[in-house]
């Protein structure tokens, strides 16, 4: 098995922490490693994937190349042109890593946080053994999705559909045929998924063999595909990445491939978060705040237990309510944050300590 983590995006419901030359899975938020460097650090420890130096790949916008190699030295870097979102990252890693055809490609986001990283690892094990390699339910090469239990009526998320009358215990790993895919919901919908048995969180964390993505991708995609693989072989890939629509692998591959029953969900508990927004980022944290991003040219109000996140001359600042908020740049609103803030100005200091470094 060899792993592919895909680093990029714009973290925009993290601004202004997070900025367009540094996007969130290179920043430092819940400690001294970056995100992507814990998302490296999770696959290498302990016993269960065994994934050495050259079994982790890494594909970023060339923007964010230099990152990556600083960050984490040594692994391979496939740099593209320019974001053309994850079904063209996909199909990059499937053409330009030489990995035997039948061998188990994991592919997962660098800005995801994991609380029980053993059970995460043995999870990942078991799928790429018991589902991915083996096959399952009749399906001799699935493409395998996994799914995070459902905790909260989430609408920025997007849902597994499994059916649940054929599911079976493969490798001690509960699984299913995958039904549909579910885009993010409204909060009805949010609420009316979270109610049903056996629904799961769209984490966009796959295992698959390389010959079976490439046949996923030739069937469902054959356009992204095509212009990609050329584009590797001729060393025209900038040319080639100006021509390939910017679409997800979950839309272009997994929901074709779901309706045409070729999907398997592994489900999967182990304390999962995308750190997502200031709220979910403030409770890994341990404050009991909520925050939300205030747009340029929006005005807001806080209040004298809240906290601003802003940036003034390009630097990370801090400021304490009650004033209004209206700007050029993009502001975060903490309320309810000033009894925890010298953790946020930790939070600050450590993404302002980063950005400064030659």
């Amino acid at each position: 098995m060899y792993a592919v983590i895909m680093a990029g995006g714009g973290g925009t419901r993290l601004w202004p922490l997070s900025a367009p030359e540094r996007p969130k899975p290179f920043l430092p938020l819940l400690g001294e490693r970056t995100l992507l460097q814990l998302t490296a650090d999770r696959l290498r420890a302990g016993p269960e994937l065994r994934l050495g130096p050259s079994d982790i790949a890494v594909v970023t916008d060339r923007r964010y190349a230099a990152l990556v190699r600083e960050q984490l030295p040594g692994v391979l870097v496939l740099e593209e042109p320019t974001g053309r979102n994850t079904a063209a990252a996909v199909a990059l890693a499937t053409v330009a890593i030489e990995r035997p055809a039948d061998e188990v490609m994991l592919v997962l986001p660098a800005d995801q946080t994991i609380e029980r990283e053993d059970v995460f690892r043995a999870t990942l094990a078991a799928a790429a053994r018991g589902l991915a390699a083996r096959g399952a339910f009749g399906i001799a090469s699935p493409l395998v999705t996994l799914g995070i239990e459902v905790s909260r009526p989430a609408t920025e998320y997007g849902y597994l559909i499994p059916d649940l009358r054929a599911g079976a215990e493969v490798d001690g790993l509960m699984a299913y045929p995958l039904e549909r895919f579910q885009e993010k919901p409204s909060v009805s919908v949010a609420s009316e998924l979270q109610r049903r048995p056996g629904v799961a969180w769209n984490a966009g964390i796959f295992l698959w063999r390389r010959g079976a993505i490439r046949a996923a991708l030739e069937q469902f995609a054959p356009d992204v595909l095509g212009a990609i693989a050329a584009g590797h072989a001729s060393a025209t890939l900038e040319a080639a990445y100006r021509t390939v629509r910017s679409t997800s692998i979950d839309y272009a591959v997994m929901e074709p491939a779901a309706a045409a029953g070729q999907v398997v969900m592994g489900a999967m508990d182990v304390g999962w978060s995308d750190l997502g927004s200031w709220t979910i980022l403030l409770e890994a944290l341990g404050v009991a705040a909520s925050g939300r991003v205030v747009q340029p040219g929006e005005s807001a109000d806080a209040g004298p237990d809240d906290l601003i996140v802003e940036r003034i001359d390009g630097r990370l600042a801090l400021a304490a309510g009650p004033r209004g908020i209206l700007g050029p740049s993009p502001s975060a609103l903490l309320v309810g944050a000033r009894p925890a803030r010298s953790i946020v100005e930790a939070l600050l200091e450590r993404v302002a300590q980063q950005e400064t470094r030659p």
